[in-house]
Formats: C-alpha cells, structure tokens, sequence
C-alpha cells in the first residue's frame, strides 16, 4: 500500500465563460470550466510489496529499502459544468519515482533473487487517469455538496534491478469510484474545500481524499492550500 500523505499548493482558474447567475438565495454561480493544478510533497509511509502472492515471493518494504520521500507530485483537474447541478470532471496523476537502497537480507521478487548489501535501483509507479460525473444537490449562499461516481483507471508498477538481475509486475486496471465533494464558504474570498472519492471491497480499496483552503486572488482565479 501506497499512503500519498502530502502538502498540497494548489491553483484553480476559472474558465471565461461563466454560467448565468442562479436565482437569489441558489448561491453563487458556477464557470462553466474550471481548471486545477495541484503540486506538492508526497511521502511513503508504508509500501510493501509480494509479487507473486502465492507463497513464491517475500514480502519487503519499499519504504525499508528507499526511504519515505518525499517525491514531487501533482496533478490536474478539468471540469466542466453542465449546468448548475450536473457536472463532468476528468483528473490526471502521474505518479513515480526511482530509488536506489540495499536490502538487509535476501529477497525474491517477480521470479528474481535479490542479494543483501548489493545496490539496488527500485522503481515505482502509480498512475491515476479519471472521469466522473457529479450532481450538486446543496448549493446556497455558505454550503454546496456534490455526489457522484467516477471511473478510475490505474496504471501501476514496481521494478528492481541489481546489476544484470531484473524484474518487475506491471497492473493496469478499472476501479469505480463513489465521488463526494463540499465547500464552505466563511468570507467573499475564502473558501473551505473537501473532495473524496472511495471504494471498499469489490476490486480493492482505493481511497483519495483531501482537506483545502481557498483564497479568491481574482474574480476568475483561486489559490489553495491544503493535505491530501
């Protein structure tokens, strides 16, 4: 398991066609495109790994063998708003980094063997493409709510090498997502920014969730700050 525990810094702006604005007390309106880049720190705080899982292969540390980062990473959002209450967001996360460490005892990885004490240049990848489709069912002058699902595809890799030896086990698989999202806002300017989106059971367990403050530094742009 991957925990991509990071500090966010983060820059949304608003496209130039906006939406009509709703009827008084409906709240503020929407643009009809909204891009968001976010960048930031993210850490390992705890990556095993046994491939095969059959009883073949040991299970090691990532985390033992190249430390907890931090890597830079980010991503970007683009959504797009149907109308006031439905909406399409699509996101991409690229997400990788190579490592070199020593394990402390021997170990066997994707049909391999790997020696203690010997170099050895450690891989990852985790890369997440979406699309989802979101309702708004709460939009007013402080709150808006969002519900919705998203369908998630993930592109993932761990790859060792140590001198001539290597291995590796790629997966690239569908993951559907259950999406909800709120704002609150405590001024003209600042907002309070949460997004979720999970899955538990089924394909496996996938959760990205995270927390934001937001500062509007013009009519069309926000900044934010936050963890995820």
């Amino acid at each position: 398991m991957f925990d991509r525990n990071r500090v966010l810094i983060g820059l949304a702006v608003a496209g130039a066609a906006l939406l009509s604005r709703p009827a008084l007390g409906a709240g503020p309106p929407a643009s009809r495109f909204l891009i968001e880049v976010e960048g930031g720190a993210v850490f390992q705080s705890r990556n095993n790994v046994e491939i095969p899982n059959d009883g073949t292969a040991t299970r090691f540390s990532l985390k033992d063998l190249v430390g907890e980062g931090p890597w830079p990473a980010g991503r970007v959002y683009v959504t797009y708003n149907i109308n006031p209450k439905h909406s399409l967001r699509g996101m991409a996360a690229p997400l990788s980094y190579t490592e070199t460490g020593m394990f402390g005892e021997a170990e066997r990885f994707a049909g391999a063997q790997y020696q203690p004490q010997v170099p050895t240049e450690a891989t990852y990848q985790f890369n997440s493409w979406r699309i989802g489709y979101r309702y708004t069912f709460v939009r007013n002058e402080t709150w808006t709510w969002r519900v919705g699902l998203t369908a998630k595809i993930r592109d993932a890799k761990v790859e060792l090498a140590q001198g001539a030896t290597t291995s590796k086990d790629t997966d690239i698989g569908f993951v559907p997502l259950v999406h909800l999202s709120g704002e609150r806002r405590l001024s003209e300017s600042w907002r309070l920014l949460a997004d979720i989106e999970a899955l538990g059971g089924g394909p496996g367990r996938a959760e990205d969730a995270s927390l934001k403050i937001g500062y509007n530094i013009s009519e069309k742009a926000m900044l934010t700050a936050g963890y995820r």
